[in-house]
């Protein structure tokens, strides 16, 4: 009797392990867990941690909630000329809101990166590349992809799975047809020679440009120095001219006050020799000026200019009646 109390205790025991083996589960940071009974989803979701389940009948899925990149491989492209090309890899990072987890999962599955995102990148790259040349796939918009991708796929999961985030969308280089890619490559070459073409014209144009700057500086400098020149020479003969129109003032002043000078003088010897020279005076100057006289005449006559009046009378008297008699 002990012995069969052991053996069903011991069972018991091994099925609460297997019990508990199979209902305890683990979700790791960063997911939320979603359950399944007999296929149908549950409403229940769990965050982090150990938790359990009723193990058979009950299944988990967890699923991501931090950003996490999907990598969709090898995506062909066809382009309006009927080229079709081949995009080696698209990365599409993307974030998951923990409150849209049940709406997303029940409408999309757990797997709602191959519905929402794996399609779509198929459907939109070719819904691009229709509509553009091979050129302008490569070369031209080949930039924009990307962008045109984010926007188109967040346009689009905003209104079939709101909480969806596109973070970014990486594109890598198209595969194109060998010929093809030559010929690029060829292309490529040729406008890399006509950008190095296109450079060194801009340098001997930028080394002229520099040339007319400085020859223009030196010019300009040249002009201030001879206006600066021209200046200084147009003071100093502005000067010479104030300093000579003084100096002519001067002259002119003292010219003025001699001529005034030598006028009063004339006038005040006018006036005293119109005092001093009386008959009288007159008279003495004149005998002064015969006694001065070293001169002898030999004669008759006596110039007059040597005898006053008085003498002339008696000597021409003298004479009459000296002429009577004989």
């Amino acid at each position: 009797m002990p012995a069969a109390v052991g053996t069903v205790l011991a069972v018991a025991i091994g099925l609460a392990a297997l019990f508990l083996n199979f209902s305890l589960h683990k979700i790791e940071e960063g997911h939320v867990g979603v359950y399944y009974r007999g296929g149908a989803l549950l409403r229940t979701t769990t965050g982090p941690g150990f938790h359990i389940m009723f193990p058979v009948l009950t299944t988990f899925r967890s699923v991501q909630t931090t950003l996490q990149t999907d990598e969709v491989k090898n995506v062909p492209c066809g382009t309006s000329g009927g080229v079709v090309i081949y995009i080696d890899r698209i990365e599409v990072v993307n974030l998951l809101s923990p409150a849209s987890v049940y709406d997303i999962v029940k409408n999309f599955t757990a797997d709602y990166d191959k519905t929402l995102i794996y399609n779509k990148i198929h459907h939109e790259l070719n819904q691009f590349c229709s509509i553009h040349s091979l050129q302008e796939v490569y070369i031209d918009l080949f930039d924009q992809i990307d962008e045109n991708l984010k926007k188109a796929l967040q346009a689009d999961l905003n209104m079939m799975a709101p909480g969806l985030l596109i973070q970014a969308v990486r594109v890598t280089k198209p595969k194109i047809p060998e010929t093809i890619r030559k010929n690029y490559e060829l292309m490529e070459g040729e406008k890399t020679k006509l950008l190095i073409s296109i450079q060194k014209q801009k340098v001997i144009e930028k080394e002229a440009e520099t040339d007319r700057k400085k020859a223009l500086i030196e010019a300009e400098k040249n002009a201030a120095v001879s206006k600066i020149q021209w200046s200084q020479k147009i003071m100093e003969k502005e000067s010479e001219k104030k300093i000579s129109e003084i100096e002519d003032l001067t002259l002119l002043a003292k010219m003025k006050a001699k001529t005034e000078a030598d006028f009063y003088r004339a006038e005040k010897e006018a006036q005293s020799n119109k005092i001093k020279l009386t008959p009288e005076y007159l008279q003495m100057l004149k005998y002064q000026a015969i006694a001065a006289n070293s001169k002898v005449y030999f004669g008759n006559n006596i110039p007059d200019m040597f005898i006053d009046g008085t003498l002339q009378q008696s000597a021409s008297g003298k004479l009459h009646k000296d002429n009577k008699k004989t």
